[in-house]
């Protein structure tokens, strides 16, 4: 059974897309947290980042640079912006899809949570 970003993926799902590569893609939250929410997702299902192996490390590098350059196209990099990966229920994952949340365009407070 393919998980949400899969569905996503394969455009079964509609989605604002804001950029797309040969290892991602990423698209705006449905329910954005910040001003700018962007979901930064690996094309290839990696439930989550407690179970990437080493040979996934170029993949997660990606994905963070990624989000770095999508703050910088979506003009938030100057001001700030946030960089959030949930792993597990406790943190408040809920698609068993590694993602990586790209959040700014307002005061982020700290702690987060």
């Amino acid at each position: 059974m393919k998980t949400l970003f899969e569905r996503i993926r394969d455009r079964e799902i509609p989605a604002e897309f804001v950029h797309e590569d040969d290892l991602c893609f990423a698209i705006r939250d449905i329910s954005p947290q910040a001003p700018t929410h962007v979901l930064v997702i690996p094309r290839t299902p990696l439930p989550r980042l407690a179970e990437a192996t080493p040979e996934q490390a170029a993949l997660l590098g990606h994905l963070l640079l990624t989000a770095g350059h999508l703050a910088e196209d979506l003009g938030i990099s100057k001001s700030g912006f946030r960089i959030v990966i949930n792993n597990g229920p406790d943190a408040g994952e809920a698609v068993p899809h590694l993602h990586v949340h790209l959040l700014g365009g307002r005061a982020l407070g700290w702690p987060p949570g």
